[in-house]
């Protein structure tokens, strides 16, 4: 989807149309200011989050996500997720989003330095330091927990405590692998994108230079690109399940027995 408001945003803006009226203003509003795109990065840097504080619950407090925790649950933290983003979205662009000269200017015109400054505080702390911070807690926590239950199944294993406790190293490693992955991989990747609006914020006399900018959110994709691909090669319990779904399976061939 993300793919898609950027292709019909650069389609329009490869015919060079000069924008005026209504229409030239909607234009602006809803494709050219990038909109589109806001909207579904902030709406899966929340899904993200909100698939950590799950993963936490099912784990860390699997006894009440068991009772408690329903799909219908589940399905209004996507749609939050989502209606979050474009409220956040609206909020944003609608009020900093003008036509100067037939050309569209988004997230530019605050009403003063100090909401400028104040915005770019708020967008680096809301969806970089809260969302590393919640990464950091639930899969802590979820660590924490694997070697607590890990601990005990060794303690249990009389007869096959070598294995128990190589099954403890391998669920414990694997944890881990996962937890510094997601964060850091998270925390290197958004990092410049995030840098650089605030350092463009507290100048508003630079001019933003869009292939600069282009890049860092191409970076700043790669996690969410990459994040599933972590838990399918890296975590041991996603790795199973996927396996179980895929449903080709190598069978030999009977042998035949006239053959023989």
């Amino acid at each position: 989807m993300n793919c898609l408001f950027v292709i019909a945003r650069f389609s329009v803006i490869l015919c060079n149309v000069y924008l005026s009226g209504t229409s030239g203003y909607w234009l602006c509003l809803t494709i050219l200011s990038n909109a589109g795109v806001y909207v579904t990065f902030t709406g899966s840097q929340i899904n993200l989050a909100g698939i950590s504080v799950e993963r936490y619950l099912k784990v860390v407090h699997h006894t009440w996500a068991k009772k408690k925790l329903r799909d219908w649950m589940i399905y209004s933290a996507i749609v939050f997720a989502w209606i979050s983003g474009i409220g956040i979205t609206a909020a944003t662009i609608i009020p900093t989003t003008a036509i100067v000269n037939g050309v569209c200017y988004s997230v530019t015109f605050f009403s003063s330095t100090a909401a400028r400054k104040a915005y770019a505080l708020w967008d680096f702390i809301s969806f970089y330091v809260i969302i590393l911070l919640i990464f950091i807690f639930c899969y802590g926590r979820i660590l924490m927990a694997v070697r607590r239950q890990a601990s005990v199944m060794a303690a249990h294993s009389a007869g096959g405590l070598n294995t128990a406790q190589d099954q403890s190293n391998k669920i414990q490693t694997s944890v881990i692998k996962t937890m510094i992955l997601v964060s850091g991989l998270y925390a290197v990747t958004a990092a410049p994108a995030f840098i650089y609006s605030i350092y463009y914020n507290f100048h508003p006399e630079l001019t933003i230079d869009e292939n600069v900018l282009y890049v860092l959110l191409s970076i700043a994709y790669i996690y969410t690109c990459t994040n599933p691909f972590i838990y399918a090669t890296k975590f041991e319990p996603v790795k199973r399940v996927l396996l179980g779904l895929i449903p080709c399976k190598i069978t030999l061939p009977p042998a035949n027995v006239n053959n023989a």
